[in-house]
């Protein structure tokens, strides 16, 4: 089956989903997740598995081939605790796509370019057939940044926004290089946690908040600033979110 979209698509479905089917209107995301396995087969197996409890709708093999494991009208379970915005639990608002990939576990790889063309053509679909908004496109680690590094730091994020399938700034990376480890004055640090919250991130404060900061700065800096991880905000930081603030 080529499900419009010319590539393979194969149908291996899981039983792991909810009941009843859910409206075409309530879908706003799709999450992107690495399965985080050492064998593509066992990833396949354990989505599908009862014992597991959990499932995504597409799963995107090595070698580019879509598997269909739950289709889109009914709630997969991959976010598990999450939130974005005003939606808390996200499974019931997303589709989730699982890329086979080892994972931080068993030895990260990047993702292949077969992987990479089938992603896109999948997220032209979803995006077209559903109406999403590209902000809305995510990965694990944003909605639940105290649990989940998955898509990753290797994971094309700027690449899906040359396709206009995901958020992304217009910076340079000529002019972000330049304020790379600068620090931030206090003020500005709270404006950057500001911004994380009006970009979607979970809130993490007043003080009684239960996200860590630094896996929330994580989380930030693998989508939007990969070559440098360390958890720590700069000024290079402060001027990609401000960017994806202004050009919402």
């Amino acid at each position: 089956m080529s499900l419009k979209i010319g590539i393979n698509l194969i149908r291996n479905y899981s039983i792991n989903f909810d009941l009843p089917k859910r409206s075409k209107k309530i879908i706003k995301f799709v999450i992107i997740h690495y399965t985080g396995m050492k064998k593509e087969v066992e990833a396949i197996e354990r989505l599908s598995s009862p014992k597991s409890k959990v499932s995504s709708h597409y799963l995107i093999k090595n070698n580019g081939d879509i598997l269909m494991l739950v289709p889109d009208t009914y709630t997969a379970w991959h976010a598990g605790k999450s939130s974005w915005k005003k939606y808390k639990s996200l499974n019931k608002y997303s589709i989730g796509i699982e890329i086979s990939n080892p994972g931080h576990d068993y030895g990260y790889k990047k993702f292949s370019p077969k992987q990479i063309f089938s992603i896109i053509k999948l997220l032209e679909y979803l995006i077209k057939k559903y109406k999403l908004k590209k902000q809305n496109i995510l990965g694990h680690s944003d909605i639940a940044p105290d649990r989940k590094k998955d898509p990753g730091e290797k994971f094309p994020w700027n690449k899906l926004a040359y396709k206009n399938l995901s958020n992304w700034h217009s910076i340079s990376q000529k002019k972000l290089i330049k304020l790379r480890n600068i620090k931030l004055e206090r003020k500005h640090q709270k404006k950057f946690q500001e911004n994380l919250y009006n970009i979607g991130y979970p809130k993490i404060f007043p003080k009684n908040s239960k996200i860590n900061k630094k896996n929330l700065i994580t989380a930030f800096q693998r989508k939007f600033r990969q070559s440098l991880i360390n958890g720590i905000i700069d000024q290079e930081c402060f001027k990609i979110s401000e960017n994806l603030l202004k050009n919402k």
